[in-house]
């Protein structure tokens, strides 16, 4: 069997110097690599946030799942990455206000460092077109 795949880029210089995709959606499969706070101009949104930093990686994601064809009530995975353990309540609230109902698997990992200092989350997220509970 053999499915189609389209890679989605967000433009960000570093994807095609480093050679990835912000999303890749194969048959009804669609992966969000790992996504900061950065907005279009470069600044970092909520940098002294965990809580606002997951809202607003959460909510550019559902926007990045829709591109695709896909929506949140069709997520099936979300992988946070934390600098700091101690922020699990505040990612958790923020995860909780968008997908409570839907309960996609979720786990949170911690790591030493992100690309910058005041980055404290990065997200990923797969979805499965088709997989919504009715």
């Amino acid at each position: 069997m053999e499915l189609s795949r389209t890679n989605y880029s967000s433009g960000a210089p570093l994807e095609e110097k480093v050679g990835y995709s912000r999303m890749v959606k194969v048959g009804p499969f669609v992966y969000v690599g790992g996504t900061t706070s950065v907005q279009p101009d470069g600044t970092v949104y909520g940098e002294d946030s965990a809580y606002l930093q997951t809202k607003y990686i959460l909510e550019k994601q559902v926007k990045l799942l829709e591109e695709a064809g896909s929506k949140k009530e069709e997520v099936v995975r979300v992988k946070a990455y934390a600098t700091d353990m101690k922020m699990c309540p505040d990612i958790t609230k923020a995860y909780s206000e968008i997908f409570h109902d839907i309960r996609p698997l979720c786990t949170v990992v911690g790591t030493s460092m992100l690309n910058r200092p005041t980055q404290l989350v990065e997200i990923e997220v797969d979805a499965v077109i088709g997989s919504a509970i009715n």
